[in-house]
């Protein structure tokens, strides 16, 4: 008798189970999206782009990374990474002090070669070409950027630098810092990621330095795994940054003749301890919500702090968010948004405080607001002042947010959630003790 009823009874409690799961599932897929929530990445305007810098200077011969010298391990590597290389990265490789042997450092110095073109990868040749760099001359590293700059191109879309080597410069001026910094100021977004073969402080310091003016990573590196593993990465992470780059904006002292912004993402330099304001155009009903980052790409005195602000256009405040450091982080951000009533009263919320103005505008104009970034960093002795930091200001105008105790739309969807895993728990409830009772029955029946 457990042999007949035993299988009919199994089949019947999976396809309760599998009725739950429909339920539960059609339930849940029917639930309205927010309007906030992230949508699918924006497409790529174009491939993404990486140049790999190779050191090729005579300190590359050192055999001290696992029984190797510093160039096999690169070489090995970078063939590594080439073998993996995403077919849609378009990926170069340039060299610096590879190719003068002589002792005349101002010719060693302008040694810096294409030794592969960005572009579409054939594997065979891009290995090959690798093979035959040997150490040989001087580190121009700061003219090896420029020109690795200008392999990549300009566009719309971010383009990483990818460099390899193992001592400071050899050949400035060009200080590479400073040439990193005239990169990043150029607004063409490009990332310098640096990987340190030696491990001498100076090094280290000089190659911080490069990646922190283009908001790069560096890594000290200590085997060949870590290299190759760490370049690939790199190489991926190129395709999480080539969407669409941030664009190039000047702010100014007053909100007068400050530019006119969309929403979007945009770039600007801000001196040290300077304002820096531009306009944004919030119509009655819409929200303002807005965010900066300012990273401080060369020493700067410990305690410092970022303020964002929108004020009206005769200066009085409607909202504020601020963001201080002490010298441990590399980029202080902050946001704010801020409401424009349909009676054209200003009603925001910040991080810090909010102070709403009244009586502005109408239903049918649209409201001025002006954005006010400020910073209080301060340089260190001997840094240069110029060009800027870097700052990336975000800027989105939506429909306002419902008001706390007005008929709010995420409410109707939590209920329509609280409705789904109520019909779910009864539905899981009924099928349990249906199974209890089951095994109950059995075990009488045996």
């Amino acid at each position: 008798m457990i042999t007949t009823t035993t299988p009919r009874r199994t089949a019947r409690a999976a396809a309760l189970l599998g009725a739950l799961t429909i339920v539960v599932g059609t339930a849940l897929g029917t639930l309205p999206a927010h309007a906030d929530e992230p949508g699918a990445p924006p497409a790529a305007t174009e491939a993404p782009k990486v140049d790999l810098i190779l050191d090729g200077s005579g300190s590359m011969r050192t055999m001290d990374i696992q029984g190797k010298s510093r160039m096999e391990v690169a070489q090995q590597s970078i063939k590594e990474v080439i073998d993996a290389l995403p077919e849609e990265t378009e990926f170069g490789i340039r060299t610096l002090g590879a190719t003068y042997p002589g002792n005349d450092q101002k010719e060693g110095c302008k040694d810096t070669q294409q030794l592969y073109p960005v572009g579409k990868t054939d594997k065979v040749q891009a290995k090959t070409a690798v093979a035959t760099v040997r150490p040989t001359g001087w580190t121009p590293i700061g003219i090896a950027l420029r020109a690795a700059a200008q392999d990549l191109g300009t566009g719309p879309t971010t383009r990483r630098i990818v460099l390899i080597t193992d001592g400071e410069d050899t050949c400035a001026p060009p200080d590479p810092c400073d040439v990193a910094r005239e990169l990043a100021s150029q607004g063409i977004h490009l990332v310098v990621d640096t990987l340190g073969l030696a491990h001498d402080d100076k090094t280290r310091q000089q190659l911080i330095c490069i990646a922190n003016a283009t908001g790069g990573t560096f890594t000290d590196v200590r085997s060949q795994d870590q290299l190759t593993k760490r370049v690939k990465q790199l190489v991926e992470r190129a395709q999480d940054t080539h969407t669409v780059a941030p664009a190039k904006v000047t702010g100014t002292d007053t909100c007068a003749n400050a530019p006119v912004l969309s929403p979007g993402v945009y770039t600007d330099r801000e001196k040290f301890s300077e304002h820096r304001v531009y306009r944004v155009p919030v119509k009655a009903g819409e929200e303002l919500r807005a965010s900066v980052s300012v990273t401080p790409d060369r020493a700067v005195a410990r305690d410092y702090g970022v303020l964002l602000q929108a004020t009206d256009t005769g200066g009085q405040e409607l909202v504020r968010g601020s963001d201080a450091g002490s010298g441990r982080t590399d980029v202080a951000s902050t946001g704010v948004r801020w409401s424009a009533a349909e009676d054209g009263d200003g009603d925001g919320t910040g991080s810090a405080s909010a102070s709403p103005s009244k009586g502005a505008g109408s239903k049918s104009a649209a409201r001025t607001v002006c954005l006010v970034v400020s910073n209080s960093f301060a340089a260190q002795a001997g840094v240069q002042a110029d060009p800027g930091l870097p700052l990336e200001l975000t800027v989105d105008v939506a429909a306002a947010s419902p008001a706390p105790d007005g008929p709010a739309m995420g409410l109707g969807r939590g209920w329509i959630l609280l409705g789904v895993l109520t019909l779910a728990g009864l539905i899981a409830g009924l099928l349990f003790g249906w199974l209890a009772r089951w095994r109950i029955a059995v075990w009488r029946e045996n």
